[in-house]
Parts: C-alpha cells; sequence; structure tokens
C-alpha cells in the first residue's frame, strides 16, 4: 500500500494584500526560482497538475472561501529583496518563500500527489514593513492553532 499523498505546508510572504499574516493559502502552482532541483539523472516529471486539483477541491470544501495562489521559491537563507518580488510577481507569483516547490517536484517523481498550504506570516520584501524574522515567526505562532484546525478537518475528511 504505502502513502498516496503528502501534505507540504510552509511559511510565505505575500504580495497581495488581501492575504495579511495569518492567512492560509492553497498552492495552485510554483515557480522553482532556486537554480537547483532535486532530481538526478534523467527523470523527467510532468508538474502539470504538480499540486493535485482533486486535492485542493476537497481542502476547499472544508474550507470554501479558501483563497489559492501561485508560491515563488527562492533559495534563502535570506529574505527575498524587493526586487525579487517585483520579479517573482511579474512572473505569476502571490507567495514567496524558501521551500516547497523542491519537495513538490521530489513528491512528484515518487508518484505521490501534492496538497500545498502555505501560511502568510508577512508581507513580501517592499510590499510592507521592513521584515524582522521575530515578527514572522511570532505570526506563525499566533496562526498555529487555526492552520491545525484546519489541516486536522483536511485530513480527517481526506478522499480515498
Amino acid at each position: 500500500a504505502g502513502a498516496r499523498a503528502v501534505v507540504l505546508t510552509n511559511a510565505a510572504g505575500s504580495l497581495r494584500p488581501e492575504w495579511p499574516p495569518g492567512t492560509p493559502v492553497l498552492i495552485a502552482d510554483h515557480l522553482n526560482l532556486t537554480g537547483a532541483s532535486p532530481l538526478r539523472g534523467a527523470r523527467f516529471v510532468d508538474l502539470t497538475d504538480a499540486y493535485s486539483l482533486t486535492l485542493r477541491a476537497h481542502a476547499r470544501t472544508v474550507r470554501p472561501a479558501l483563497p489559492e495562489g501561485v508560491y515563488a521559491q527562492f533559495a534563502g537563507p535570506q529574505y527575498e529583496t524587493p526586487a525579487e518580488v517585483r520579479m517573482a510577481g511579474t512572473l505569476g507569483a502571490d507567495l514567496v518563500g524558501m521551500s516547497t516547490a523542491l519537495e513538490t517536484i521530489a513528491a512528484r517523481e515518487a508518484g505521490l500527489d501534492v496538497l500545498g498550504l502555505s501560511l502568510v506570516t508577512n508581507a513580501a520584501a517592499g510590499t510592507g514593513p521592513d521584515l524582522d524574522h521575530a515578527d514572522v515567526l511570532a505570526a506563525g505562532r499566533a496562526a498555529a492553532g487555526e492552520l491545525g484546525a484546519l489541516l486536522a478537518e483536511i485530513l480527517t475528511t481526506w478522499p480515498g
């Protein structure tokens, strides 16, 4: 039997003012801006449906107003610059962060369906107040209970 799906979560900066810290966002697609891949050799993984349409639809049955967005992964560990955030926005990103795209690629190569969920912990660089890591951590802690409850409801009603 084994696992058939994986849930990936991250903390993200939002390019969208209507998504303040504490907002959970379904990941509909990603931009891998790390310059890296977790795959080695001739591995040509189809990422057309990298974030499962079925699992995203299920999450919206739990929370119908759950927004969806495109997540851009940067290499980190530093926060993005305002110019990088503008570039990501031009490319279609709604969220920025330092994880998840590479994990999604590896999961899809392993044949797993992926449900990605970002928790907005800050406005992306240049779109709001200066970034302070302590504030980002505090925003994550403040939303942990609600995010945990959302994940619990999604998982306890998981299809299949």
